[in-house]
């Protein structure tokens, strides 16, 4: 079932937020689309997520400030070929998610102004927000485009940045924990996602050598001390999700090495990496931190970055 797509912006933060809470709107994936191949890739993605979910999916294009407030001495025309672009954007991706999954509603927004603004408003009532790695206008050497780094972390919903879509499903979802209140979001979403899927997963801690000073000796008991400890805070961190979720098949990492080459190497086999937005060790102003930052830009699957409840 599709819905008729809504051709007027709304800016307004609140407004979405009201009309959410009065209309009682149904469970939605929201993705961003530009008409690039990357934004099209994350339709796709976004239209599977939801089939899965069983809800609905929302389409969202943001024209230029200008498309949409065109001055009426503009040659004759002009105004109707802008508008006309948008609406096929937002067609197309509307045939591309029929496509891959006939069955789910889908609607469609055009908005004005930033991209990264409105994807965040349109966070409010979201399960999860999909965009591509890269948009139009990107330029080639960007492996993230800047909207997919403005909105991960930065909004309460989970965000997948749906980059490296492998071609066939390889039925394993990557986890990366340190102990965290990010982590724990990071696992409580992954461990769901593996249930909604059927897929097992792959649970990595990575942890570093404490730093010393000059001249010091690492002797290999203190290093064997450090892995054993280290192996017990990653049991003890994962002994409530698998008494809770018995029928995911887990398998487990617990390596001294770098936390982004440790995930990034292990999301080759992967549908999906999950990370928390921060983790320990990180500055408090820092929204997304180094690790899902990385990881971020690295990964070779689809990358979904979860935010603890109440995190910044």
């Amino acid at each position: 079932m599709t819905s008729h797509a809504d051709m007027t912006p709304n800016t307004d933060p609140a407004a979405h937020a009201d009309a959410a809470a009065h209309t009682g709107a149904a469970a939605h994936v929201v993705v961003g689309t530009d008409g690039s191949p990357a934004s099209t890739a994350a339709v796709a993605w976004a239209a599977e997520d939801a089939a899965r979910r069983g809800c609905a999916l929302r389409i969202v294009h943001v024209c230029e400030p200008w498309a949409l407030d065109i001055p009426l001495d503009t040659p004759p025309g002009f105004r109707d070929s802008v508008g006309e672009h948008c609406r096929e954007v937002v067609e197309v991706a509307q045939d591309v998610a029929r496509g891959v999954a006939p069955g789910i509603e889908v609607s469609t927004v055009l908005a004005s102004g930033r991209v990264a603004e409105a994807l965040r408003r349109e966070a409010a009532g979201a399960e999860q927000i999909v965009v591509g790695s890269r948009g139009l206008g990107g330029f080639a050497g960007l492996v993230l485009g800047s909207v997919s780094l403005a909105v991960a972390g930065h909004v309460a919903v989970p965000v997948v940045v749906a980059r490296n879509v492998p071609e066939e499903t390889k039925g394993r979802i990557v986890v990366g924990f340190d102990g965290s209140e990010h982590s724990a979001a990071a696992l409580a979403y992954a461990f769901a996602e593996a249930v909604r899927r059927g897929a097992a997963l792959h649970a990595v801690h990575s942890w570093h050598m404490p730093v010393l000073g000059s001249g010091a000796t690492v002797y290999p008991p203190l290093v064997e001390d450090l892995s054993i400890a280290e192996r017990q805070v990653a049991e003890e961190t994962l002994l409530p999700w698998l008494e809770k979720y018995p029928q995911v098949e887990v398998d487990r990492t617990v390596v001294c090495g770098h936390p982004v080459l440790t995930l990034c190497d292990a999301s080759q086999d992967a549908d999906l990496i999950v990370v928390g937005s921060r983790g320990l060790g990180t500055f408090g102003s820092a929204v997304l931190g180094s690790i899902s930052h990385g990881v971020l830009h690295h990964a070779h699957c689809p990358v979904a970055v979860v935010r603890a409840q109440g995190g910044v």
